[in-house]
């Protein structure tokens, strides 16, 4: 059993930053790959950021690419997502997630990870 919780959502002014954090109990995240999903109001969850099973590749939707930076620390058992130049479109809740099994699928799609975390709104204002 995988326990996540995101923290470091708020509200910020467009071309801001924020932080967000992922903290794991219970089993060592580096055993398993990491993504961040965000979902919008009537909005599917989309892909946003993930880690390849080995942690050394990284992967991020076109919409946030070299703008966000996913991390981890696996002295803390965190993950996080440094999210630069924030745009109103970013506003959503985001979400971390754990996929726990190797032969579960694409990185990019909600449905392959098992464990969620509940949430942190971020809000960026025009």
């Amino acid at each position: 059993q995988v326990q996540l919780v995101e923290s470091g959502g708020g509200l910020v002014q467009a071309g801001g930053s924020l932080r967000l954090s992922c903290a794991a109990s219970g089993r060592t995240l580096s055993r398993y790959r990491m993504g961040w999903f965000r979902q919008a109001p009537g909005k599917e969850r989309e892909f946003v950021a993930a880690f390849s099973w080995s942690g050394t590749s990284t992967f991020y939707a076109d919409s946030v690419k070299g703008r966000f930076t996913i991390s981890r620390d696996n002295a803390r058992n965190t993950v996080y997502l440094q999210m630069n130049s924030l745009k109103p479109e970013d506003t959503a809740v985001y979400y971390c997630a754990a996929d726990t099994n190797l032969y579960s699928g694409s990185y990019y799609f909600p449905a392959t990870y098992d464990y969620w975390g509940q949430g942190t709104q971020v809000t960026v204002s025009s």
